[in-house]
C-alpha cells in the first residue's frame, strides 16, 4: 500500500516488508517525514515485522488543508485510526518520535484496542509535560511553540535554510537535513506543518482527545541531550502508564533519535517486544 483516503484527504504511506509480519506503524515528528524511521525500519523488516510508516496531515502533499482546526488531535488520532482500517490491521506496535510520539500516546489512550505495545521516542507523556511545566525549565526550552502562533511571521522567521532553520536542524546528518529543507520548501508545507503547534491553544482550552493512563505495554526512549523535552517530564512519564513500562536514557542523544541512534532504538524495540511480559517498571541508561 503506497497511500490511503481519509477525509477527503490523500496520505502516503511506505508499507513495506513481509505482508504476513507483524505490523509496526511509525509517526514521525516535525519537520520530518516517513524517511525518518528508514535506519529504523530496515532492521524490523529483517527481523519479520511489517513496518507502515505514514506522511502524516500537513506532510502529505494531497493531505493539507487550511485551517488550524484542520490539525486537531482527534483528526491527527484518526488518521492513524484510518491507516490501520486500509490495511486491515486490528492492532500494531506503534512507534512515535517528536509529533508522531504525542500523536501515539493519544492514540493508546484513546485506542488502546488498536494498539499492541506502544513505543515513543523523546517526547513524554502529555500529561507529564503539563505536570512538571510550571516547576521545570521547560517551559524555557519550549519557546519555540510560542513564535511557531505567529502566522505569517513564523514563516518568515522559521524560512527553511535560514538561520532559524539551520539552528534547529542542527544536530541531524546533513543528507537528511538536506531533504527536509527540500520538503519544507514546498508550497503550503510549512504552513501546514506549523498548523500542528497553531491548533495547541483550542486543544488547551477544549480538549478534542482525553488523555488517560496508558494500559498498553510501553518502551520509552528518551536522549539525554535533548534540547527541546527535558529530564524532568522524561522522568515523571511514568507516573501516568499503568500497564509494562520501560524507560531507557540514552547518554549523549540529543532530540533525533530515529536519525542518529537507530541501532540502540532497533535493539531496545526488540527486546521490548519479546520480554512483553515483565511485571515491573524498568529504567535502563544505554
Amino acid at each position: 500500500m503506497r497511500s490511503f483516503s481519509h477525509d477527503r484527504l490523500v496520505f502516503e504511506v511506505k508499507d513495506e516488508g513481509p505482508e504476513d509480519g507483524i505490523p509496526v506503524v511509525l509517526l514521525h515528528g516535525f519537520p520530518q517525514d516517513a524517511t525518518s524511521w528508514d535506519g529504523v525500519v530496515e532492521p524490523l523488516q529483517k527481523a519479520g515485522y511489517r513496518t507502515l510508516a505514514m506522511n502524516q496531515r500537513g506532510y502529505s502533499p494531497d493531505a493539507r488543508p487550511n485551517g488550524a482546526t484542520n490539525y486537531s488531535s482527534a483528526r491527527l488520532v484518526d488518521d492513524v485510526v484510518a491507516l490501520l482500517d486500509a490495511a486491515s490491521i486490528d492492532e500494531a506496535h506503534i512507534v512515535g518520535h517528536d509529533w508522531g510520539g504525542a500523536v501515539a500516546w493519544l492514540l493508546a489512550s484513546e485506542y488502546p484496542e488498536r494498539v499492541n505495545t506502544l513505543t515513543v521516542l523523546s517526547t513524554p507523556h502529555p500529561a507529564a509535560m503539563r505536570a512538571v511545566a510550571l516547576r521545570s525549565t521547560q517551559l524555557l526550552s519550549s519557546w519555540y511553540m510560542a513564535v511557531f502562533q505567529l502566522r505569517w511571521t513564523s514563516e518568515q522567521i522559521l524560512h527553511p535554510g535560514g538561520p532559524l532553520w539551520r539552528t534547529l536542524m542542527r544536530g541531524l546528518p546533513r543528507h537528511q537535513a538536506q531533504h527536509y529543507t527540500e520538503r519544507m520548501q514546498l508550497p503550503g508545507a510549512l504552513t501546514a506543518a506549523l498548523n500542528w503547534y497553531r491548533a495547541l491553544p483550542r486543544e488547551l482550552v477544549r480538549p478534542t482527545v482525553r488523555v488517560h493512563r496508558i494500559k498498553r505495554p510501553t518502551l520509552y526512549i528518551w536522549g539525554d541531550r535533548d534540547p527541546a523535552l527535558g529530564r524532568a517530564a522524561a522522568v515523571a512519564t511514568g507516573d501516568f502508564v499503568s500497564g509494562d513500562y520501560t524507560f531507557v536514557i540514552l547518554r549523549g542523544v540529543g532530540h533525533w533519535i530515529p536519525e542518529t541512534a537507530a541501532a540502540p532504538v532497533v535493539s531496545r524495540i526488540l527486546e521490548f517486544w519479546g520480554h512483553e511480559s515483565a511485571q515491573s517498571p524498568t529504567t535502563v541508561s544505554t
